[in-house]
């Protein structure tokens, strides 16, 4: 049986996610989580949920993840989270600084989060991907998503796979991930730059305003916001643009380069209380989303997935998916 061969490259800020319930009164002591309660560790930050939230719908070793970590247990706890979701991690790690962390404190069914970058906003272009060996990877991969939050991080790594997309008409997907990386202007200027070589733009509403606001559209409308990105400027102008704008329960916007077809798709709903923890539904539906596009399937298809696995994942704590796979209904 041939070994499968990893079909999606992810590149971001890894965190280890330090998940536990508590009754409220943790919040007002949170540096006692790991000696006092167990807490679940899940191998987190934005990128690392959507790789691995692809790789559950694929098979083992599908997808693979760079980022930066330190020389610590935390880095083991991540590295062993993410080895039992099937994932291929390639860290960078760094004797310089810890490992990026994450408090998660769930309280009801509100989440209060302490996170510490530090190794995570570290990456360094030549103690890794520079590297002949890992250079490698990127160009045995066709798909490749990075985020918005990894411009603080290394941009000039991001700007290295994006280029090496368009010279080679791969697929370069990118997720604005927060509202102030379009409003902040040294953010904004890398996204400026970026955007050329996106094939597939994700956000949700509050980002696409923000991105409508910072580059003075004077719209609210979704569906405008998202057609007007869709036919921004293009480097490789082999492959249409595709813009997915999530809306929490409303129905999820999808625009293409030069189509005014504009669709929109209903998210599965779930029943109030079913829903436990929405914080990782957004980077569960992208993951979803990649899984089947990445076997070449429709944009319907796609969006579809990604609502089924965002579906699954807001009725858990944090952006886990279940041990026993459920199998995907496609």
């Amino acid at each position: 049986m041939t070994e499968q061969k990893p079909i999606l490259l992810c590149m971001g800020n890894p965190l280890l996610d330090i998940c536990v319930v508590d009754d409220g009164t943790l919040l007002k002591k949170y540096e006692e989580l790991v000696k006092s309660y167990k807490p679940d560790y899940i191998a987190g930050g934005a990128a690392q949920n959507v790789a691995r939230g692809a790789q559950y719908m694929l098979q083992p070793k599908s997808v693979v993840y760079f980022g930066c970590v330190g020389n610590d247990q935390f880095s083991e706890q991540m590295r062993k989270a993410a080895h039992n979701s099937g994932l291929i991690v390639d860290y960078l790690v760094t004797d310089e600084y810890p490992t990026g962390t994450c408090a998660v404190i769930i309280t009801d069914k509100n989440r209060s989060l302490v996170a510490n970058l530090s190794a995570a906003q570290h990456y360094k272009d030549s103690l890794h991907i520079d590297l002949n060996e890992k250079w490698e990877i990127v160009k045995n991969i066709k798909f490749y998503y990075i985020t918005g939050f990894f411009f603080s991080s290394s941009f000039s790594s991001m700007l290295k796979v994006a280029k090496h997309a368009a010279e080679t008409n791969k697929v370069f997907s990118f997720n604005l991930s927060a509202a102030f990386i379009c409003l902040d202007p040294q953010m904004k200027k890398y996204l400026n730059e970026i955007v050329s070589y996106c094939d597939i733009i994700f956000g949700n509403e509050a980002e696409a305003e923000a991105f409508a606001t910072s580059e003075n559209w004077e719209t609210k409308d979704l569906r405008g916001i998202a057609l007007k990105m869709a036919n921004l400027p293009k480097t490789n102008k082999s492959r249409s643009r595709v813009v997915v704008i999530t809306h929490g329960s409303e129905p999820t916007i999808v625009a293409k380069q030069d189509d005014y077809n504009i669709n929109e798709y209903p998210i599965i709903p779930a029943k109030a209380e079913e829903i436990v923890d929405t914080n990782g539904a957004g980077d569960s539906f992208v993951g979803g989303f990649l899984s089947q596009y990445v076997q070449g399937k429709t944009i319907g298809e796609c969006v579809n997935a990604g609502h089924w696995l965002a579906n699954i994942n807001i009725k858990r704590v944090g952006p886990t998916f279940p041990e026993e796979k459920i199998p995907y209904p496609s």
